[in-house]
Formats: C-alpha cells, sequence, structure tokens
C-alpha cells in the first residue's frame, strides 16, 4: 500500500513538474524563434517572457548572487519540510502540498539551471498588469489556496465540536 501511495503521489508531482517545464520550453522556443519577448497578446492575456530572479511574482529581485543563492538554498529547505508534510498528511492536504512540491520543484529548476525562472502570463485589465507568471506558480498559489482553505474548514469544525 505504501509503495502503491508513493507511485501516486510521485506521478502527480512529475505531472506538475513536466507541464511546468513543457509550457517553459515552447515559450522559450518561441521567445527565441520570434527574437523577442511579446508572443502573444490580447485584451486581458499577454504571453510575454521575462526572467525572474527573485521568488515569488519577482518580488526581491537583487543583482547580488550571494543573495541570489542564499534564497536558493532557503528554497530547497522550504521544499524539504513541505516534502516531510506532505508524507505526513493524508487525504486532501496531501494533494494540495503535492501541488505546492511539484511547482516548487519546477521553480527550483530553472533557478539551479538558468539562474531565472521564466515568468510569461501576463493577465491585465487595461494598463492593470497583474504579476507575471508561469504554470509552476499557479500550481503553488493553488496549492496554497486549498491549505487556507482547509485549515479554515478544520477549524471550524473544531470549534463546533467543543460546543
Amino acid at each position: 500500500m505504501i509503495k502503491k501511495n508513493f507511485f501516486i503521489n510521485s506521478s502527480f508531482i512529475l505531472l506538475i513538474f513536466l507541464l511546468d517545464r513543457i509550457s517553459k520550453i515552447y515559450v522559450i522556443n518561441l521567445d527565441k524563434k520570434l527574437l523577442e519577448s511579446e508572443i502573444f497578446s490580447s485584451k486581458f492575456l499577454n504571453i510575454i517572457l521575462v526572467w525572474n530572479e527573485g521568488i515569488a511574482f519577482g518580488l526581491l529581485s537583487f543583482g547580488e548572487e550571494t543573495f541570489y543563492n542564499s534564497i536558493t538554498i532557503l528554497i530547497i529547505i522550504i521544499i524539504f519540510i513541505i516534502y516531510i508534510m506532505m508524507i505526513r498528511s493524508s487525504g486532501l492536504k496531501k494533494y494540495a502540498l503535492i501541488m505546492i512540491l511539484g511547482g516548487a520543484l519546477g521553480n527550483l529548476y530553472d533557478r539551479i539551471f538558468f539562474k531565472a525562472v521564466p515568468d510569461f502570463i501576463d493577465f491585465h485589465v487595461q494598463d492593470f498588469h497583474w504579476f507575471i507568471f508561469n504554470v509552476a506558480d499557479i500550481f503553488i498559489s493553488m496549492g496554497v489556496f486549498f491549505m487556507i482553505l482547509f485549515e479554515l474548514i478544520d477549524n471550524n469544525k473544531s470549534k463546533y465540536e467543543k460546543i
């Protein structure tokens, strides 16, 4: 049973990682082919390649290599903690952590091999642009959203059980 669960969990993590890798490779190749970073443009969505050297949504982007390497080491530690939490959790919480882990591994791969993470999805309404992000960021955000939701539901259950 443990081997079966490990295989299923690993398959989901690998699937998220591969979806992220394929999307990034596709956009990077389009960028090279078109010789420009703006690949697609519409009323609400642009596909534009931006190399993010910071953390989530381009935050903490500095040119200093020591700071970049320190953040990368911190991310590796956080990924390890998320992995342990995933092993110890069950049910839907486990799948939320799998989404976070799969996305985090996708972005970590880019940080290690490219020294930056390619972001390319740009939602906007007229001149207001949200942060540019990628497929890994979508899975990380969804996993965090579900973890918060599950915690709120569990806390409400606990309150009613005490009454």
